[in-house]
């Protein structure tokens, strides 16, 4: 089974009040290695020097990371091995993939190994060798798949402190921002459009925010590929869960005018508010809703899969009340859309109590929000948002190249859109982002919300890597030596993030049209940054390695895939299956293909054959593309496994 980079990113580039924050608390100490390095060690997993090699387990105690010395070999991808040979004596695993992204941080090169694991071990393998010099510092994880994505962002804080003897990152602390001139525009907008054709990316709508001015804002490249029509600066975007921000905005109103207060009970607003746990309920304030620090999983599947046009708002409290935690409060960050879909319903309904959710919700943005901010482009309305000027969405499937994406599956947002359901524009997102600069303060002089209560919202919850932060709806990376706020949104088809630099008075905001466009948005934060402080030059050598690196993992990726299936396999599934959680799941067949047909949409689906002699379904429709399914049999009835990071899902076939 193939799983890709789950952990390198950290390395290289979610009944008591909430407890005093790891930030409030004095920064711990850096600790040598052994190998020559020094790393802040992962809060909250023990550690340990064994055998000279330093070793971190998270509470759980299954799961872990090492650290261990290499010297004498030649390549990254043989120091990775060596490392597994003394780490774990008797290691055989097979390479998936290895990979040499850009040497950054003080290394003078970095490998990456993914390693082939079936289904049902549920197992994260990954090898990352630094080399400096003749010295190798190995990196080694290994454990329980949802133990790593509950804790990931520990580890991310912990391995992106990692780095050699005597080096010094790059800062730009006390560096003024230069001008951005039209030849820095040009600049920035050049990279953009060569990592448009490089990613394969048919549109993005930009914007450029200095000196308490929009600087420069447009579009570039179409709004469907091979389309004529030309994206602008109000040409529609879904921007996903920039959304949050705009909802805790909301909030912030509220907050100044008494409705609401920050540490105010949760259930004292809303009593139909419930958590699976009754601690954790009594636990969340007003501020926790949109914290990502409450203890509750990611746990987006039932929506995913069993979203129509007409499930209610309402559902989101319903799948709350079912949903327990798995952390403890504030320990570690993890990202819940559903919790910040009550956090906009809730503020939608201390404004109209005797309004449907949804509907009070939508009324309360427009008239609180997009109205006074002049973000006239900016709606939850779909057929309004796609009625004229509108960016259509991409994604790779099975072929490879990027190709149009079933806009249907992005209505299952629709239910839950405080969390991620506006449509926007460069042009309105920029309007938004000189709000954050302005400190709430419109244009004519009056206020659209206090310095106080915009402020709120930036409050360093919890921490998401090295010196990086998520308040309520924004987060927050402090490791070039600006404060640097952003938020991203990922859809089917569209990706998106918008940056704001307070100190500086500087903003940007990037909507693609394309899955691919996430690959976009950290290379255009290193360009923007290069060109704002005089950086060192890496953009350009990360955008290549980009291209060639994700060309080498998406050919990887298919080596096992049949994308019409294996006859055999798909002979012997039922017509339909059944999930409590996630509703129906119907096979069909037209000609050739066979299409997995679920609430929120359908795809063709392909086989892959697993490690263990399991085969699962893959759907290869784009934007589903690479969602397993493991085909197997319990209580003499034949099913289908999704797995996501926390949570198994069974489909049992359908009694006929």
């Amino acid at each position: 089974m193939k799983r890709f980079a789950l952990v390198a990113s950290a390395l290289l580039l979610s009944a008591s009040p909430l407890p005093v924050l790891a930030q409030e608390a004095a920064a711990p100490e850096a600790v040598a290695t052994g190998t020559g390095a020094t790393i802040v060690p992962v809060p909250g997993w023990a550690s340990e020097t064994r055998d000279g090699m330093l070793v971190f387990t998270a509470p759980e105690g299954d799961a872990s990371a090492a650290i261990v010395g290499i010297s004498g070999i030649d390549n990254g991808a043989d120091a990775v091995a060596a490392a597994w040979e003394k780490f774990a004596p008797g290691f055989d695993r097979e390479v998936s993939i290895s990979q040499e992204p850009p040497a950054r941080d003080g290394w003078d090169n970095i490998t990456v190994s993914n390693y082939e694991t079936s289904p049902a071990e549920k197992l994260v393998l990954q090898g990352i060798a630094l080399r400096k010099g003749d010295q190798y510092t190995v990196v080694l994880i290994r454990g329980a798949m949802a133990t790593i994505a509950k804790r990931g962002a520990q580890l991310g804080q912990a391995f992106g402190s990692l780095k050699p003897a005597d080096f010094e990152r790059e800062t730009f602390a006390g560096r003024e921002a230069r001008e951005l001139t039209p030849a820095r525009i040009a600049e920035i907008t050049d990279y953009v459009t060569r990592a448009m054709e490089g990613l394969e990316i048919p549109g993005v709508g930009l914007a450029l925010v200095q000196g308490d001015r929009i600087v420069w804002e447009g579009g570039l490249g179409t709004t469907e590929l091979g389309g004529s029509e030309k994206v602008d600066e109000d040409t529609s975007f879904m921007v996903a869960s920039n959304t949050k921000g705009m909802a805790t905005l909301l909030l912030s109103t509220l907050a100044d005018e008494g409705k609401l207060k920050w540490d105010q009970k949760v259930t004292e607003l809303y009593p139909e508010f419930r958590l699976g746990s009754a601690e954790t309920t009594d636990s969340v304030l007003v501020e926790h809703l949109i914290c990502a620090c409450t203890g509750l999983p990611r746990k987006d599947m039932q929506w995913v899969f069993n979203t129509s046009a007409e499930t209610p708002a309402s559902d989101t409290f319903v799948q709350l009340a079912a949903t327990e935690p798995t952390s403890g409060f504030g320990e570690v960050f993890q990202y819940n859309n559903l919790m910040a879909s009550a956090a906009g319903y809730i503020g939608g309904h201390l404004v109209y109590p005797d309004m449907e959710v949804g509907a009070a919700f939508d009324r309360a943005m427009d008239e609180r929000i997009f109205d006074p901010l002049e973000m006239n482009r900016t709606t939850f309305d779909f057929s309004e948002a796609t009625a004229g000027n509108w960016a259509r969405p991409h994604a790779r499937g099975y072929a490879g190249p990027v190709e149009r994406a079933p806009m249907d599956w992005n209505n299952m947002i629709v239910p839950y859109r405080p969390a991620g359901g506006v449509w926007s524009t460069a042009h309105d997102m920029a309007l938004y982002a000189l709000n954050e600069l302005r400190e709430g303060t419109l244009a004519d002089g009056t206020d659209l919300v206090s310095a106080e209560n915009l402020l709120k919202r930036r409050q360093r919850y919890v921490p998401i890597g090295d010196e990086s932060w998520y308040g309520m709806g924004l987060m927050e990376s402090a490791r070039m030596g600006k404060n640097i706020y952003f938020h991203g949104g990922s859809l089917i088809g569209y990706k998106s993030n918008f940056w704001f630099i307070p100190e500086d008075g500087v903003a940007a905001v990037l909507l693609t049209n394309s899955d691919t466009g996430q690959g976009l948005l950290g290379l255009f934060q290193r360009k923007l940054l290069e060109v704002l402080y005089d950086g060192t030059e890496e953009a350009e050598e990360n955008l290549a390695a980009s291209i060639k690196l994700g060309a080498e993992a998406r050919a990887k990726g298919r080596e096992d895939i049949i994308e019409r299936g294996d006859a055999e396999v798909l002979a012997a599934l039922a017509p339909r299956y059944v999930n409590e959680d996630l509703g129906p799941l119907v096979i069909e067949r037209d000609g050739d293909a066979t299409w997995g047909v679920v609430t929120s949409g359908r795809s063709m689906i392909g086989t892959m054959a697993n490690d263990d002699g399991t085969h699962s379904l893959i759907m290869t429709t784009p934007g589903m593309f690479g969602l397993p399914l493991v085909i197997g049999e319990r209580e003499g009835k034949r099913v289908l496994i999704l797995m996501d990071a926390q949570h198994e899902y069974v489909f049992t076939e359908a009694d006929s």
